[in-house]
């Protein structure tokens, strides 16, 4: 992928080495259930996470050690790296970063009218949001609330380890996505989605996240055709990289390689076949007209 020496967008928050909230030892704390499960479950404090699953298994941690942490009694003060010297690899992926989101700011500028530009926030270990606290184990995040996307960039390096899938253009589509994730935002499509919760079943419900999710590997499509279109970023092998990183992150795969078995009405971003394709209608088309996931029967 030739991206060097190209423009690097400067909606960057580097918060790297900065640390986030920290979370003390402590029993459970039973006052603070009620208002955690108000936050998880209100429209606002819902983080979509483009990769939760994903980043529970690249990054070895169980996702419920998240939540473990919020309702223990002890989480006070921020943790702070004072010694904290980033590689040049990791350097690397910082301005390999900026760089993907500057080109994404050029075609939906194209695209859209009126089109607000997200910040992107990098990170090392925990972060806070206006969407509540994450670790790296939430992997790459989009925050409707603050219109911000949330990366620590070591999940690229563990994409390779974990998964077995990497290199530049599967790490740009993991970016493209949450970008993906703010247009459904400034589209009103978010907020749609997360009204529902509470009056479909939880069966519905899912089917309608993976619909949002499905639009969002679509959109993440679209960037790429109109980016190649524009500056012919991609090289050979880009495009099968995207489908292969669209491929690992099912959630029959992610289901099969985390307990074993699969069970489709908890799944909640789409089948490893129904991503590829997705992705792969945005690139082939560019046309926003096609990405259309919750009016069609066949996803």
């Amino acid at each position: 992928m030739k991206w060097q020496g190209r423009r690097q967008s400067s909606n960057v928050d580097d918060r790297r080495g900065q640390g986030g909230p920290k979370m003390g030892a402590g029993g459970f704390n039973p006052l603070l259930l009620g208002p955690l499960l108000k936050l998880l479950f209100s429209k606002t404090g819902m983080i979509i996470a483009g990769i939760f699953i994903v980043g529970s298994i690249v990054m070895g941690y169980n996702p419920l050690n998240l939540l473990s942490g919020l309702i223990t009694g002890g989480g006070q003060g921020f943790t702070t790296e004072s010694n904290y010297t980033p590689t040049a690899e990791e350097d690397e992926l910082a301005q390999f970063s900026a760089t993907i989101l500057a080109d994404t700011e050029v075609v939906w500028n194209e695209l859209l009218q009126d089109y607000r530009e997200p910040t992107l926030v990098l990170y090392t270990g925990s972060v806070s949001s206006a969407c509540g606290s994450a670790s790296s184990a939430t992997g790459p995040f989009y925050c409707p609330a603050d219109e911000k996307l949330y990366i620590d960039l070591s999940f690229f390096e563990d994409m390779e380890s974990k998964l077995r899938v990497g290199g530049d253009f599967a790490y740009a589509y993991v970016i493209a996505h949450e970008v993906g994730h703010h247009i459904q935002k400034i589209m009103g499509i978010t907020d749609e989605v997360h009204s529902l919760r509470g009056k479909v079943s939880e069966k519905e419900y899912n089917l309608n996240s993976v619909r949002l999710e499905l639009q969002a590997d679509f959109l993440a499509g679209v960037w790429a055709h109109h980016s190649q279109r524009n500056v012919g970023m991609m090289e050979a092998g880009d495009l099968e990289e995207a489908l292969n990183a669209a491929n690992a992150i099912g959630d029959d795969r992610l289901q099969k390689q985390s307990t074993g078995r699969v069970v489709p009405d908890s799944f909640t971003h789409g089948t490893s076949a129904q991503r590829m394709k997705w992705f792969r209608k945005g690139f082939d088309t560019g046309d926003l007209k096609q990405g259309d996931t919750f009016s069609t029967r066949d996803l």
